[in-house]
């Protein structure tokens, strides 16, 4: 593949730039390795982007060297790029206000990658026609492994979350993070921005009441070595987490990865549960969208 050529997506003209650039160096996986994933995983991943601001991560030099979150979409995007201007008070920018990209097609996405935004991240809401933010529809809980414990003492906690949230009618679906850890999402109904922190804090704090050998609840570095720290915080409305598909900025192109519950009850290494780029187009193309259940309006919570 050449280092730079102008292409046409889906109607869309588009000049993809340093096409032979190594992005990953210890697996050689280039920047048009990176867009060439983007454009295949497209038709599962788009639809978990729609209406939801992303936030990007970029490695323009790859992921040895620091990369940087980017928001503002505005300053490198083509006039066909859908933007939502969300209030950002706090931020580290300064801006009160930043313009959001919205990823919901496939030359969105090939513009993405070719940016280097190797990694997604989303909110649990979405926007409305007119950018206002809705409430959330998305549950989610963030499995983090304290050093020794793994992917696999999370998979533990993942079943037992699960079984919890069965009995509240939700249905669960799980993935890695593409990283260290894993999360469990479900798809609901809220009226309120703040209904899905508190529902998840309290099921965080129960498990932890039930497993305190393995979970803890409480953020503080020094509870969770060996334990698995369930991240109920992601689900505050100004928090993102990686989008399922998303590739990971690790030393090989690991993605966050939509899991099989079999997968999760019979994992005893984290090589069971670690897939690259090309394993995840493997595994679309015999399991499809393990991630569509979130794709339909979830239940209301429970009280």
């Amino acid at each position: 593949m050449s280092g730079e050529v102008l292409v046409e997506v889906e109607g869309r003209r588009l000049r993809l730039t340093n096409l032979d650039k190594v992005l990953y160096p210890e697996d050689g996986f280039t920047k048009g390795d990176v867009i060439d994933y983007y454009s295949r995983v497209a038709p599962v991943l788009a639809p978990h982007l729609i209406d939801r601001p992303v936030t990007f991560r970029r490695f323009p030099d790859g992921v040895a060297k620091a990369g940087f979150f980017e928001k503002n979409a505005s300053r490198h995007s083509p006039d066909w790029i859908r933007t939502v201007t969300i209030e950002t008070p706090g931020s580290t920018t300064g801006a009160e206000s930043l313009d959001f990209a919205l990823l919901s097609d496939l030359p969105s996405l090939v513009w993405a990658a070719n940016l280097a935004g190797l990694e997604l991240h989303v909110p649990q809401w979405t926007v409305g026609p007119r950018g206002a933010k809705r409430s959330p529809d998305r549950l989610v809980f963030d499995l983090d492994p304290g050093s020794p414990a793994t992917v696999v003492e999370c998979c533990e906690v993942a079943l037992r979350l699960r079984e919890v949230l069965v009995e509240d009618g939700l249905d669960v679906v799980a993935k890695t993070s593409g990283s260290k850890g894993m999360q469990l999402y479900a798809a609901v109904t809220t009226s309120t921005p703040n209904r899905t922190s508190d529902y998840a804090k309290a099921l965080a704090e129960r498990l932890e009441r039930e497993m305190p050998r393995l979970v803890v609840s409480r953020m503080a570095k020094n509870l969770r070595r060996g334990k698995i720290f369930i991240d109920w915080s992601q689900n505050n409305p100004n928090k993102t987490t990686v989008a399922p598909y998303s590739l990971r900025a690790r030393p090989e192109p690991t993605v966050s990865t939509p899991l099989t519950w079999a997968e999760v009850e019979s994992c005893r290494s984290v090589a069971d549960v670690t897939f690259t780029a090309d394993d995840v187009l493997d595994r679309v193309s015999t399991h499809g969208d393990l991630f569509a259940p979130l794709l339909k309006k979830g239940p209301k919570l429970p009280a």
